[in-house]
């Protein structure tokens, strides 16, 4: 199903916003609900946001496609202008529009979770295929903060 078709099915009901301040807002917020760090999804020029709390579906759009280092980690990762899946506690899964550069090339990111009964520190990525790759969670928090759910500065 194209992204657009699955935006549709899941709209409504959804709670939707547009322009880039509240969109980054609603996404972090989001984060925080799901025990997600906030740096995850560093994403620029959105313009809208939408979540289903009953599918648990949510869309992020920006103006473009953005790469984004993660220097912590040494990972480069490309967000399309469209970034979809469903979240729930401590994962995402069934992502689109989000890849990671793995020596030459792009490898789809389809599943991000944390684990807290074993290793809440190590944030997980897989793709499709079922290959994974688990990194310090703190390498996705926002700079100048925990990222972690609190507002609290570091």
């Amino acid at each position: 199903m194209s992204g657009q078709k699955l935006i549709a099915t899941h709209r409504d009901g959804a709670e939707i916003h547009h322009g880039e301040d509240i969109c980054k807002q609603k996404s972090h917020q989001l984060l925080d609900k799901m025990h997600l760090p906030r740096g995850l999804l560093p994403l620029d020029d959105l313009v809208e946001f939408g979540y289903n709390p009953t599918s648990g579906f949510v869309w992020l759009k920006q103006k473009k496609r953005k790469e984004h280092r993660f220097h912590a980690v040494g990972r480069t990762v490309s967000y399309d202008a469209e970034v979809m899946g469903f979240v729930e506690e401590h994962r995402m899964r069934r992502l689109s529009g989000v890849k990671s550069k793995e020596i030459l090339i792009w490898v789809s990111i389809t599943d991000i979770y944390v684990d807290p009964s074993t290793d809440p520190d190590k944030i997980t990525f897989a793709n499709g295929s079922g290959i994974s790759r688990s990194f310090p969670i703190t390498a996705f928090q926002l700079e100048g903060g925990d990222g972690s759910g609190s507002n609290e500065k570091k």
